[in-house]
């Protein structure tokens, strides 16, 4: 693996960089894909920020949003993937950096995932609580001074994926860095209430719904929450609005691992994990293609809802004894 000094020194050497966040886009990808765009346009390094999908609004409170495009326009001479695993998790533009590396592109990879592949000719993968803290180093090593939209968009990331500094990976280096942001002008109450607490009363309605209708399994130590197509278009919302809805469960006394299942289409469920630490919740998502953290993790289903409910449970009973 590569230093942050040798990341950046290849960074600096770039006239032009096209910057990579993974699909289903949250706060740490948007806001390391931010952060990294603003500091490369201090230094002169022209650039474009690229997702294959939408933006979900509840992050359009960040400068730098508008700037995502879903293809490249220019030719850049540096691919440049941040908080990714894998090249599958760039889902479409999967193809776009496939076609860089076989052009000899210089491709770098800054990411935070234990199960990482280290997929770049370039690659710094350290396991932290979100991958803006990896970010936030890799600027200050390319010689560029946070300013205001740089810091708001690091803390977004930073609360985001710690759960509001609430994980158990949370350690003295993540708020070391959130000082910086902080001192930087990145306001932690505004930024919480924007990914945590604003809400619309489709989407309070329907997170009440989901979590009324829990499934327990493994002697009520694993909880399921699902939320079908069906259930997003009768109150009009999209898929972002299922954000959180994982994170509820844990707060069960006898919950060790709580999964949110979203229909993606009629026999594909996307799944998010998490785990109190008992289980291995990587480990788990590894078994059906996925992987993430040991305590957060994600992956994709296929067939039956009810196959899909036992195949979880034999797969969390089997990683955690349980």
């Amino acid at each position: 693996m590569n230093t942050i000094a040798e990341i950046a020194a290849v960074i600096r050497k770039l006239k032009s960089a096209l910057i990579f966040t993974h699909v289903r886009p949250d706060g740490d990808t948007v806001g390391c894909g931010i952060a990294l765009s603003r500091a490369l346009d201090l230094l002169g390094i022209r650039n474009q920020l690229l997702n294959e999908g939408e933006i979900p609004e509840k992050l359009s409170f960040l400068k730098g949003t508008e700037k995502f495009l879903r293809a490249p326009v220019i030719d850049a001479e540096g691919y440049i993937c941040v908080d990714t695993s894998d090249e599958a998790r760039l889902g479409e533009l999967q193809s776009v950096y496939a076609n860089g590396v076989r052009k000899g592109k210089v491709t770098v990879n800054i990411d935070h995932h234990v199960a990482n592949t280290r997929f770049a000719a370039y690659n710094f993968v350290r396991d932290r609580a979100s991958n803006c803290e990896n970010v936030a180093e890799l600027i200050r090593a390319l010689g560029v001074k946070e300013d205001g939209q740089i810091s708001r968009a690091l803390m977004t990331g930073m609360v985001t994926d710690s759960g509001g500094f609430s994980h158990s990976d949370v350690n003295g280096d993540t708020f070391r860095e959130a000082a910086l942001c902080a001192d930087g002008g990145a306001e932690v109450n505004a930024i919480t209430y924007e990914v945590f607490k604003r809400q619309t009363k489709a989407r309070a309605q329907m997170y009440a719904e989901t979590i009324s209708s829990l499934r327990f399994f493994l002697g009520d130590a694993l909880a399921i929450a699902l939320v079908t197509q069906e259930k997003l278009n009768r109150y009009g919302l999209k898929q972002d609005a299922t954000e959180g809805i994982v994170d509820f469960a844990l707060s069960i006394d006898s919950v060790e691992v709580s999964v949110c299942l979203m229909e993606a289409k009629r026999g594909q469920y996307k799944a998010s994990f998490r785990s109190k630490g008992k289980v291995n919740v990587n480990e788990v998502a590894r078994k059906f293609g996925g992987g993430g953290h040991i305590l957060a993790s994600g992956c994709m289903l296929f067939g039956d809802i009810e196959e899909i409910y036992d195949r979880l449970s034999f797969a969390v009973a089997q990683a955690g004894n349980l």
